[in-house]
């Protein structure tokens, strides 16, 4: 198969459709596929992109071979049920992969899934890269060198997390969040609010229970029991809920109906993006839209429950390496927004954080000053880093037998 770049005099050029072999998993990992993809195809218009896709990278032009929600399952012991259709897939993923021989393998997050394929590319002379750098710093700490022997390049979007990668020998490379590029600095909350027809004066409180299945079983109706505990304080509070998917709708309409005096909360099709421009303060499950709700600039507070199994194994073998599991805690590098976690999360406790924050002045002011400076970190034009350090990658190797250059992101340390 013809190689993708020749030397020329000027350096190592494409010479055909740069082909790139892609799995993203769940709906955040769609969202920064789809800004890659758009961020390739300005840099190369003919880039071709097939594998596991969501809506937002098929409306990108990815090919879709899977659809991205199929791998949206979390924790040890929840996987189980659904191992045999996972296991199925990844091994037809990694025959159709190797078939076809993309240039470069991207997986986005979904790491569990996606360095088993990455391995077996990569022993067969395909280049991996893994977009969202896997968690090892905070918990698991040992899969860094499962990770360096699966990906030849880690792209990171938080500036802290090159360091312990670097540190073992892992090429790693901090690209920026592409979030923080497409939020912007100031939201405008006027047009949010008329957009979703919604009074300027009213105070709102968004309502992101999670993207994933899972998430919502388990954190569901504490969110909706939380807006009850709100409303019977404050009942002129509004509530909104954007649903990351159909079946995360069902499920949380579902919980909605089984709670005896249930709030009115408004229900909305994705655009959580929107729902926080629009809110005044968010009960977020932890997770990218607690990062989203960083950038938007918005008092929070996060839950996070995993199944009791998978709780009890990460207590006991001490699994779990950094004092905050919220992204905004890890940022700013204290607790600066409440976390609420496995048993400590009900209606009451959660309705309590937020209405003592949302009351706060001088605490909102403390946090959107902090949170516009993390902001700021992160936007370096994230997508676009990214992209150019896969290409930057590929163009390094050159033809057969061509030394690769100093500046390869790809280069052994």
């Amino acid at each position: 198969m013809t190689a993708p770049v020749e030397v020329t005099a000027d350096g190592p050029e494409l010479v055909r459709p740069l082909r790139i072999g892609v799995i993203a998993g769940e709906s955040s990992g769609d969202q920064l596929g789809a800004a890659l993809i758009d961020a390739l195809r300005e840099r190369h218009p003919d880039v071709q992109c097939f594998g596991v896709a969501g809506p937002k990278m098929i409306g990108a032009g990815c090919e879709a071979w899977a659809h991205a929600e199929e791998l949206a399952v979390m924790g040890f012991t929840e996987v189980l049920p659904h191992l045999p259709r996972i296991l199925r897939l990844r091994a037809e993923l990694t025959r159709r992969f190797l078939s076809m021989r993309p240039d470069v393998f991207v997986g986005i997050d979904a790491p569990t899934f996606n360095l088993g394929v990455a391995r077996r590319l990569k022993d067969q002379g395909i280049r991996t890269v893994q977009y969202v750098a896997p968690q090892i710093w905070a918990w698991r700490q040992g899969r860094v060198r499962k990770i360096g022997r699966a990906c030849d390049l880690v792209l990171c979007l938080l500036p802290f997390e090159t360091g312990f990668y670097t540190e073992h020998g892992v090429r790693a490379v901090f690209v920026g969040h592409p979030l923080a590029d497409q939020i912007p600095l100031e939201v405008d909350r006027d047009a949010a609010r008329a957009a979703l027809d919604i009074d300027a004066g009213a105070t709102v409180v968004a309502l992101l229970p999670g993207s994933r299945v899972g998430e919502v079983e388990r954190l569901g109706r504490d969110f909706i029991e939380a807006a009850a505990w709100l409303a019977a304080r404050c009942p002129d509070m509004r509530f909104i809920a954007p649903m990351a998917t159909a079946r995360v709708h069902e499920i949380f309409e579902r919980k909605l109906s089984e709670v005896t005096d249930k709030p009115n909360i408004i229900l909305l099709d994705t655009q959580a993006q929107r729902a926080l421009a629009a809110c005044d303060a968010a009960l977020v499950a932890s997770g990218t839209a607690t990062l989203e709700t960083l950038l938007t600039r918005r008092p929070m507070v996060v839950a996070y429950r995993l199944g009791p199994v998978t709780a009890f194994l990460l207590r006991r073998l001490r699994l779990v390496k950094v004092p905050y599991f919220s992204q905004p805690n890890l940022l700013v590098g204290r607790a600066l927004v409440p976390e609420l976690l496995q048993e400590g999360v009900s209606g009451e406790a959660l309705g309590s954080a937020l209405l003592q924050r949302l009351g706060d002045e001088a605490y909102r002011s403390e946090l959107a000053g902090e949170f516009e400076a993390v902001h700021r970190r992160l936007r370096m034009g994230g997508a676009g880093r990214a992209a150019d350090a896969i290409l930057q990658c590929l163009r390094g190797v050159g033809s057969a037998g061509d030394a690769v250059r100093e500046s390869d992101p790809c280069a052994s340390p």
